[in-house]
């Protein structure tokens, strides 16, 4: 049942891109926020399933083919992300200077997760978000200011951090040189 959970989102994308539609176009059809559908297929939140049955329709599939196309687990004690597998990940529209690349994400133990590489480049500009996960972030390189609610602390090469992502927060890069990290969302 997890793998489904965390697979929707991808499988949301999947159906929309292969019909060439745009993320505005479902949002509009399913009466919900671009926002939220870019938020469900990059697996920052889970929609509710009224949420999710009026997605379905907008994407003018059944459900039963819906979840035809969501892989399932192969039963083993461990999960392999392979290179190939990763890709760029589409984020808010008015972002700048934002680049999620896609690792690896499952549910293994009732514990869902994904992991990306995030590049915050120098001048990046969005507002401040929210996920529905827990989220540990690892500085890889160079330096950024988070702002989660009203604190900022400033991440260094190196440092970590661990919060709650329902609490909305952005990465700033205040520096001359693009910051990169690696980011895991925990779905519990």
């Amino acid at each position: 049942m997890e793998d489904y959970l965390v697979g929707i989102g991808k499988r949301i994308k999947e159906i929309r891109k292969s019909n060439r539609r745009t993320i505005s176009d479902i949002a509009l059809k399913a009466g919900v926020t671009s926002g939220l559908i870019s938020r469900i297929e990059n697996g920052r939140t889970i929609p509710s399933l009224p949420v999710f049955l009026k997605i379905v329709e907008a994407l003018e599939t059944e459900l039963r083919d819906f979840f035809d196309g969501i892989p399932i687990a192969n039963g083993a004690n461990f999960l392999i992300a392979r290179k190939d597998d990763s890709h760029i990940i589409e984020k808010e529209d008015d972002a700048i200077g934002f680049t999620y690349n896609y690792l690896f994400g499952k549910s293994l133990n009732s514990v869902g997760f994904q992991s990306v590489l995030l590049k915050v480049e120098p001048g990046s500009k969005r507002d401040k978000v929210t996920t529905d996960a827990f989220e540990l972030k690892y500085v890889l390189n160079g330096e950024c200011h988070y702002s989660i609610a009203d604190q900022e602390v400033v991440l260094y090469e190196g440092d970590s951090i661990f919060f709650d992502g329902r609490i909305p927060h952005v990465p700033v890069n205040k520096g001359k040189a693009t910051c990169q990290m690696l980011v895991i969302y925990f779905f519990i």
